[in-house]
């Protein structure tokens, strides 16, 4: 094997909500963390165009043959090295057996930044960390504004055209690109030191969860008070709250704060495990 393809066994942990690509149609980025314990940002990845067997879990180990991303500078980032994907399913780490969340807090939690200033330089300095697990010390709002309602139109038509030539040649279902999220969601939090700051949230499942409970009354009120009952309400007020940070590659670097929420992790409170 090329001595550049990597084969690497990965706890995925990361699935941000999709957006839309004019070269690869609808990507979703996703990342997770290795045997070793290091991060690893898997890119570009058209989750939804691939075949049911090889579509993977939040929390499942999968196996994958990857080569360093060079069109993407920072060090975590990797993209696969074959088209589609040879990705190999594995186990999931479930919280309904005995350990519960231990496990997933065992591979998790092994190391947690709880000063952002401290892990925006890390960003900039040798160690350029894009990628890490943040706890908040204190969540303070969980805010949600308005957004664009439809995907920009070049690139939606650019996908809609390619879709249909290969709909001529191919009996294939017609790719249909999902809604646009029409709102933007941000946590409001205080670190260790008691410095206020404020993070976007690209959470696929904030994504998922809107959608779902507008579909129940095409209410989108009623879609964004229940969003805001479970990131609030549940996750921020009764659980033990975690951020999975990285930056954008635009502001990876050099922006005063480049990082947006990915995901949540959410164990319970009263949970209690060693982590070595």
């Amino acid at each position: 094997m090329n001595s550049n393809i990597y084969k690497k066994k990965i706890l995925i942990t990361v699935k941000t909500y999709p957006t839309l690509s004019s070269k690869y149609d609808e990507l979703v980025c996703t990342a997770g963390i290795t045997e070793d314990w290091e991060w690893t940002r898997i890119y570009p990845m058209p989750f939804r165009k691939f075949d049911d067997y090889i579509k993977y879990s939040k929390y499942q180990w999968v196996e994958i043959d990857l080569i360093k991303n060079t069109s993407d500078v920072r060090p975590e980032s990797f993209r696969p090295y074959h088209t589609p994907p040879n990705i190999k399913l594995l186990e999931k780490v479930s919280t309904w057996w005995d350990k519960k969340w231990s496990y997933r807090k065992e591979i998790v939690l092994k190391n947690v930044f709880t000063d952002l200033e401290k892990l925006i330089l890390e960003n900039k300095s040798k160690k350029w960390t894009s990628l890490a697990i943040f706890k908040p010390t204190q969540v303070l709002d969980f805010i949600i504004e308005e957004d664009e309602r439809e995907w920009d139109s070049w690139k939606l038509k650019i996908i809609e055209e390619r879709s249909k030539q290969i709909n001529l040649f191919e009996e294939t279902k017609v790719f249909k690109v999902k809604k646009k999220l029409p709102y933007k969601f941000k946590y409001k939090f205080l670190d260790d030191k008691w410095k206020e700051s404020c993070l976007m949230v690209e959470d696929w499942e904030v994504w998922e969860l809107f959608w779902r409970y507008w579909q129940d009354i095409k209410n989108e009120k009623y879609a964004l008070e229940k969003v805001r009952q479970k990131y609030f309400d549940d996750f921020a007020k009764t659980k033990d709250l975690h951020f999975f940070v990285w930056t954008t590659r635009e502001f990876d670097g050099w922006a005063h704060n480049p990082f947006v929420i990915i995901w949540t992790f959410h164990p319970p409170k009263d949970e209690r495990v060693s982590l070595f």
